[in-house]
C-alpha cells in the first residue's frame, strides 16, 4: 500500500480563520498589568487555569517536586494552561469551569474554580485580549485521577495532544529540570502567568526563578 504523505490541509486555517489571532507569537512586553479599575479597551476576555497538587514525594530519591503542576501541549504546538475565550453570556469563571469540562474532563461538582482561586490578569495592548488567571489546588490523589480522566474529555486529542506535570527543580547540571522546561514554547504569556503564580503560592523562591530563566 502507498500512502500519500502530503497533507493538503497543511498551512491552512479553515474554519479557524476567525480565531487564529489569539495564537500569534507575542513577546511578554505585549501584556500589562490588569485592574479592575482600569479603563482598557477590551475586545476579548479569556480565563485559564494551573491545576497543582503539593508533592513532597522525591523524584528517583533526589529531586523534590514541591508540587506536581499540570501543563497542557496544545495542537498548535505550545505549552499553554485549560481554559479558553469567554462566550457571550459567559463570565470569566462560568466559561472556565465549562473549559474546565472540556479540555479535561474535570468533575465540577468536585473541583469547580471559585473566586477565591482568583490569581491575576493581564492585558494585551494590541490585540485588546484580557486574560485571567486561576490557580485550583487539589491533593496529589486526586490530581493523579484528573490526569486519568482527563484522557476521556470531549477536546482531548483535538485540542489537547496532552497533559504534563513540570519539572519544578534543577538537575546537577543547573540546566536540565526546570530551566530546560522554560526553554519550550508557550502560548501568550503563560509562561509569565506560570513564573507568577509559583511565586505567589510560594513553591519557589524568586531567586530560584531568576536563576532559571538565567540559564543559557
Amino acid at each position: 500500500m502507498i500512502f500519500n504523505t502530503e497533507n493538503t490541509g497543511d498551512l491552512t486555517w479553515g474554519h479557524l480563520k476567525d480565531s487564529e489571532s489569539f495564537g500569534r507569537k507575542t513577546s511578554s512586553e505585549d501584556f500589562i498589568l490588569w485592574k479592575e479599575e482600569t479603563n482598557f479597551k477590551i475586545k476579548t476576555e479569556a480565563s485559564h487555569c494551573l491545576l497543582y497538587a503539593r508533592n513532597n514525594s522525591k523524584i528517583f530519591d533526589v529531586y523534590h517536586p514541591r508540587a506536581s503542576i499540570l501543563m497542557q501541549l496544545r495542537f498548535d504546538g505550545h505549552f499553554g494552561f485549560p481554559g479558553g475565550i469567554v462566550d457571550k453570556g459567559e463570565n470569566s469563571l462560568s466559561s472556565l469551569n465549562r473549559e474546565l469540562k472540556e479540555e479535561m474532563c474535570l468533575d465540577l461538582t468536585k473541583h469547580s474554580v471559585q473566586s477565591n482561586n482568583y490569581i491575576i490578569s493581564h492585558y494585551n495592548k494590541k490585540s485588546g485580549l484580557l486574560l485571567h488567571f486561576y490557580a485550583l489546588e487539589v491533593t496529589m490523589e486526586e490530581l493523579i485521577n484528573i490526569e486519568h480522566n482527563a484522557l476521556r474529555a470531549k477536546d482531548y486529542g483535538v485540542e489537547v495532544l496532552g497533559n504534563v506535570r513540570i519539572p519544578l527543580y534543577t538537575m546537577g547540571d543547573g540546566y536540565r529540570g526546570f530551566p530546560a522546561f522554560l526553554k519550550n514554547q508557550f502560548i501568550g504569556n503563560s509562561k509569565e502567568q506560570l513564573l507568577f503564580t509559583i511565586k505567589h503560592l510560594n513553591l519557589m523562591s524568586e531567586s530560584e526563578i531568576t536563576r532559571a530563566l538565567n540559564v543559557l
